[in-house]
């Protein structure tokens, strides 16, 4: 019996194996190692005279208090170590299980023993080399190396002489290990954040890809996170199973284990094959940007209408990945990539998941029915209505709490402002317009978000007249620019007379202001130091009350 009460079970390639030799090896569970040895000598010549036995590689897991957790049998080259998931002995960096195995023709540890070490959190990896004559001779062994520098390897390998001369207690040296990282983690973590590490793939031009992991990186302060590294891979096409290549997935798995990250964040939007092929190799919880973006809107939204909206774009993002529960998506749910409204309640079968959308959809109805009652208001009373909109954090909160005094949320950060916002502007001569304040744009914006906010994008589509205000300082204003006009002609809002405000203009010089006034027709102002705002607002009169608009589409 295994430790626990289950059944013995010999793991690995057992086919060809007489009915003697798999019960020999299943008597190894019936042994129990040495606590404070890495191996014992009496262990270590009964592993070998079996392995030389089998002509096979022979393995075992072994806890730190001696239980042998797993007999593993390969062929004469290598072993392959069973799933550990549910076995979560240990402190958060290692999982309190140490690997020893034969080896028959003398050869060193080799990458796949390094990478099991790394990516299994292994606490040592012992190999003993089993002489002709059954008897166990030299041994080698390797572990995590606290003082490894970032980029370097993170494990170091060291010899025995002989099994039989190995004086060095195990318990001892895996403390001290424990006790190395432990300091070097407390000297690189952010207290309050969990660090992750960011993945890119670009497939046309570099400066477009590190355009948008710097821009992922942006989501991830947003949401709290501490981005530990940005790794951006350029190929020709994504990998269809893993994104990026499998050496390159395998090198920054064990760079997330060095520096103790709790999750990779890719820049594109991972298929539910992707998903499962990449949480499949880690124990790291693995989310995608459009999972980002909708973790982001889960945080900020505050109305009974911007919850319904989230909680439904998660639900149909998550439901055609609901088919691989639970290991996958069970890293998903709570934390990153799964806060909101909907947390609990996205735990749920498929069946259950389509009922709560309907729900949903139904409760939402609802609430846009008010927001429809309020158009038809400001319609019979022929008050003008003016939509903000502009990429995310290029200003449009601030520009409306400068003209109209209000105090609409305004921070620093992507998609401060969530839900939208309406206030009226009154000009001379008793002229009055409302100014809504909408959801910022973003590259690859979730269509889930475009569907479940619908009815607040509305605001936009019934607009008299669309401010689009672009952030003059953007070092990324063209690409910027370009994705709010294609979310508008998506929006069908591509008709509707439009006005470009460059705001923060302040923080350009006149050469600068005069190269990007020369590239797009548009105006020049800063919300904050309120320079030619009075333009602004004059122009905007203009446009409202002096020309006749254009008929809506």
């Amino acid at each position: 019996m295994e430790p626990g009460g289950h059944i013995s079970q010999v793991h690995g390639k057992t086919d060809g194996l007489k009915k003697s030799e798999h019960n020999a090896l299943a008597q190894l569970y019936n042994r129990k190692a040495t606590r404070n040895r890495f191996i014992d000598a009496h262990l270590g010549r009964q592993l070998s005279l079996l392995s030389r036995r089998l002509n096979r590689q022979i393995g075992l897991l072994i806890d730190r208090n001696g239980n042998i957790t797993h007999v593993i049998v390969g062929d004469a080259h290598q072993i392959f170590i069973p799933d550990l998931t549910r076995h979560r002995a240990g402190g958060n960096r290692f999982r309190g299980l140490r690997l020893v195995h034969t080896h028959l023709r003398k050869e060193a540890l080799n990458q796949d023993d390094l990478t099991d070490l790394s990516l299994l959190r292994l606490d040592t990896v012992v190999v003993v080399h089993a002489a002709m004559n059954g008897e166990p001779t030299e041994a080698e062994f390797a572990y995590l190396d606290p003082q490894a520098k970032e980029g370097k390897k993170p494990w170091k390998v060291e010899k025995r002489k002989s099994v039989f001369d190995w004086p060095d207690d195990f318990l001892v040296f895996i403390e001290d290990i424990e006790s190395q990282f432990s300091k070097k983690d407390k000297g690189t973590k952010i207290k309050g954040k969990d660090g992750v590490i960011l993945v890119g793939v670009g497939t046309k031009t570099k400066g477009e890809a590190h355009s948008s992991i710097e821009e992922l990186a942006r989501l991830a302060d947003t949401a709290d996170l501490h981005v530990l590294n940005k790794h951006l891979q350029m190929r020709r096409k994504i990998d269809s199973k893993l994104v990026v290549g499998k050496g390159k997935l395998q090198d920054i798995l064990i760079e997330a284990m060095q520096l103790d990250a709790k999750a990779l964040i890719f820049d594109q939007e991972l298929t539910p094959s992707q998903l499962r092929n990449i949480a499949t190799a880690t124990n790291l919880k693995v989310i995608d940007r459009s999972q980002l973006i909708l973790d982001i809107f889960a945080k900020r939204a505050k109305t009974r209408e911007g919850k319904l909206q989230v909680e439904i774009a998660q639900l149909r993002y998550r439901k055609p990945r609901l088919k691989i529960m639970p290991t996958a998506m069970s890293r998903l749910t709570g934390g990153i990539g799964g806060r909101g409204p909907g947390e609990t309640k996205l735990e749920i079968n498929r069946r259950r998941a389509d009922e709560r959308l309907s729900k949903l959809e139904r409760d939402l109805k609802k609430q846009s029915k008010v927001r429809q009652e309020q158009r038809k208001r400001r319609t019979r009373n022929q008050v003008p209505q003016v939509s903000l909109v502009g990429y995310t954090n290029a200003g449009k909160s601030t520009f409306l709490n400068t003209i109209t005094h209000s105090k609409v949320v305004a921070e620093d950060q992507l998609f401060a402002t969530l839900d939208p916002t309406s206030r009226r502007f009154r000009f001379p001569l008793d002229k009055e317009i409302i100014l809504t304040d909408t959801v910022g744009f973003i590259r690859n914006l979730p269509k889930e978000l475009m569907q479940a906010f619908e009815s607040t994008f509305e605001e936009t589509t019934m607009a008299d007249l669309i401010l689009h205000v672009v952030d003059a300082g953007d070092p990324e204003m063209d690409i910027h620019i370009q994705a709010v006009e294609e979310t508008l002609t998506s929006l069908g809002a591509d008709q509707i007379p439009r006005m470009v405000i460059f705001n923060k203009c302040d923080t350009i010089d006149a050469e600068e202001r005069t190269e990007c006034l020369l590239k797009y027709d548009g105006l020049m102002c800063s919300a904050i130091t309120k320079e030619n705002l009075s333009t602004v607002i004059e122009e905007i009169y203009r446009r409202l009350f002096h020309i006749q608009a254009q008929p809506k589409p």
